[in-house]
């Protein structure tokens, strides 16, 4: 059964039309309440004696690709409760229809909020006005301000880490529930004391995964000492990859060593190698001067004093993390070598008709990465080949030290048997760093003791020292089903918003955007 078109079905509930107008690109309804009386605002009480009244103007949504305009008579009401101290009050008409001193209905409100919620300031104004709501970007914006809302339901299960107001300067924090999935709250810094203030508040807590940043990890042992801590487990692989990487790079020398590499004849070096030799030579009078005040018992604080190096650089000295040569980078002509091999050995030797015939197949590289290949293979030939063996670099070496023995090729396989042989502690700490990835995928805690006595003695020293200060939070990230994903990835969504706003995200705003979209 088809029902009637009615026209109060043009308004918000609770009004009544009395009267439809078109004028040019917009709508004008005026409309009434549909009840005879209305109750006081300060005592309740229900009067029926009109004063006077007048038209209020407010806007609605947009019918047929025109603006609304309401224009709704309002009735003042006198009071006749005799303790009350109000004698005349306009009728309201709820919050959900029109809120007292709004210009604009609560449906309408809504759409406003919403779009910027999704959109911002600039682009939500532009978009609303293809849609017939002419709003600004300003209001936009306060009225994601005023409809903001905190969650206020009690936390159980939190998620805690840092955003970058910006990079490498300024800090905040954001705290997520883990159990509805959203975030509940932005912090203006990272300091202990702030997140401590806000967790002294959140009694129910009893769970708080958080990244491997001591910070946190205080904050919560002083303001819930009963919570369980869990480490996030994607910094704990992490960590355990960096740190075999580290000791890949303390290892550098003997790897060398290991395989035959430890010959450098700077008169057979191409112009870019040699560059990267006189580094080389200049980081070791460096490194050799900081190593020696380091024997001196000289504190890392006073060698940067004394030297003037960044506190970085000489702890990566004392770690022995600077000792590599050569520091090589993907090269561009990695497609393209066979076809430069054969035709090498076709007997086609000039660099830049090579590389004419290179550019019209697709090579977007310059002449000189032609050129300097051109001048390897050329020395090379005059030369003892073990002469110019150049060593990968530490990065490449531990990738190739984790990966499967069946997709490397058989020079690599070679490469990595060699270093296997010469520099067995870091065949260990690469078996190690294994066995604690494999703790973590096997959701088994129960070696992990037994694995930090073991990780002590070994290149990864300082992965096992870090677990074993905060051994609890490490062993709840193996076998708690909380992580903290799900704050990264509110993280990352926190970012493309602060984004959108070109600079005016500050914390409220931030906050009501990030919380009000979930």
């Amino acid at each position: 059964m088809k029902q009637r078109f009615r026209p109060a079905s043009l308004v918000p509930s609770g009004l009544m039309v009395d009267e439809i107008a078109i004028e040019g690109d917009r709508v004008v309804v005026r409309a009434r309440a549909a009840v005879s009386a209305g109750p006081c605002p300060d005592c309740g009480a229900i009067s029926r004696r009109i004063q006077s009244r007048y038209f209020r103007r407010a806007k609605d949504l947009p019918l047929s690709g025109r603006r609304v305009e309401l224009q709704i008579l309002v009735r003042r009401f006198r009071c006749d409760a005799v303790l009350c101290g109000r004698q005349i009050f306009a009728e309201r008409f709820g919050d959900s229809v029109l809120a007292p001193r709004a210009r604009r209905t609560d449906r309408l409100d809504h759409i406003v909020q919403h779009l910027g919620l999704a959109l911002g300031g600039r682009p939500g104004a532009s978009f609303a006005a293809r849609m017939m709501l002419p709003v600004s970007n300003d209001t936009l914006l306060r009225v994601v301000r005023q409809r903001a809302r905190v969650p206020s339901e009690p936390l159980r299960v939190i998620g805690i880490d840092d955003f970058a107001w910006r990079r490498n300067h300024r800090y905040g924090t954001i705290v997520c529930d883990l159990e509805r999935r959203r975030p509940v709250v932005l912090l203006p810094d990272r300091e202990p004391a702030t997140s401590e203030a806000w967790l002294r508040h959140q009694s129910a807590v009893h769970t708080v995964a958080r990244d491997r940043g001591g910070g946190y990890g205080e904050a919560v042992a002083r303001a819930l000492p009963q919570a369980v801590q869990v480490a996030d487990r994607w910094h704990l692989m992490e960590n355990a990859s960096r740190a075999f990487l580290d000791a890949v790079r303390k290892s550098m020398r003997q790897i060398r060593g290991a395989i035959g590499a430890t010959v450098i004849n700077p008169a057979l070096l191409t112009a870019a190698e040699k560059l990267q030799y006189d580094g080389y030579l200049r980081r070791e009078e460096t490194n050799a001067s900081v190593l020696a005040l380091w024997q001196e018992g000289v504190p890392i604080k006073q060698i940067v004093r004394r030297t003037g190096h960044h506190r970085q650089t000489v702890r990566r000295i004392v770690r022995g993390e600077r000792s590599d040569v050569f520091r090589p980078r993907q090269s561009s002509l990695e497609a393209h070598l066979p076809w430069l091999d054969a035709q090498w050995d076709a007997g086609a030797r000039n660099a830049s008709a090579l590389w004419r015939t290179m550019r019209r197949n697709g090579f977007r590289g310059s002449l000189r990465v032609v050129s300097e290949w051109a001048t390897r293979r050329r020395r090379a030939e005059k030369a003892d080949a073990s002469s110019l063996a150049r060593l990968p670099s530490a990065r490449t070496i531990a990738r190739l030290m984790t990966t499967g023995r069946d997709n490397l090729s058989k020079a690599e396989t070679v490469t990595i048997a060699a270093i296997e042989n010469g520099v067995p502690s870091l065949f260990e700490a690469r078996e190690i760093v294994a066995d604690f990835h494999a703790m973590i995928r096997a959701r088994q805690a129960e070696p992990l003791a037994s694995w930090i006595e073991r990780a002590s003695q070994s290149l990864v020293a300082s992965l096992s020292n870090g677990v074993r200060r905060e051994e609890a939070a490490v062993r709840a990230a193996i076998l708690s089903t909380w992580s903290n994903g799900q704050t990264e990835g509110q993280i990352t969504r926190l970012k493309l918003v602060k984004r959108q706003m070109y600079g005016r995200g500050k914390i409220d705003l931030l906050q009501a955007r990030l919380i009000g979209a979930t």
